[in-house]
């Protein structure tokens, strides 16, 4: 069994949080520490602590993030100009809370990707 985070508690509401969607599958929620004019985080509610750890019993929560993701850029006005969805596994990757996660990023220019 994986160690409960902090989005584990964001998902049940039990510290707040700027949460802009939610359902049975998935929690959107935007970042504390934003990269970007808009920074949300969208969370699966089962704990999967990185990508490595993805079974297919997942795919319909994993599957889910994705049409979260473009709902949000179209609520929050960036869909047509643009947007990244990020995702790290594991710590040379940057992870920090190991609770898998999709950064949606936009609002501005991002300039261009570090890997060609």
């Amino acid at each position: 069994m994986a160690e409960e985070t902090i989005f584990s508690k964001i998902i049940r509401r039990e510290i707040p949080s700027d949460i802009v969607y939610q359902d049975d599958l998935v929690t959107a929620f935007r970042d504390i520490s934003p990269q970007a004019s808009t920074h949300i985080l969208i969370v699966p509610n089962v704990l999967i602590p990185t990508v490595n750890d993805v079974t297919p019993e997942h795919e319909p929560a994993l599957g889910r993030l994705f049409t979260v993701a473009a709902k949000i850029a179209k609520q929050e006005g960036i869909a047509e100009d643009g947007y990244r969805l990020i995702m790290n596994c594991n710590r040379h990757s940057g992870q920090e809370v190991f609770h898998i996660h999709m950064h949606l990023v936009g609002g501005h220019p991002l300039g261009p990707l570090l890997v060609r």
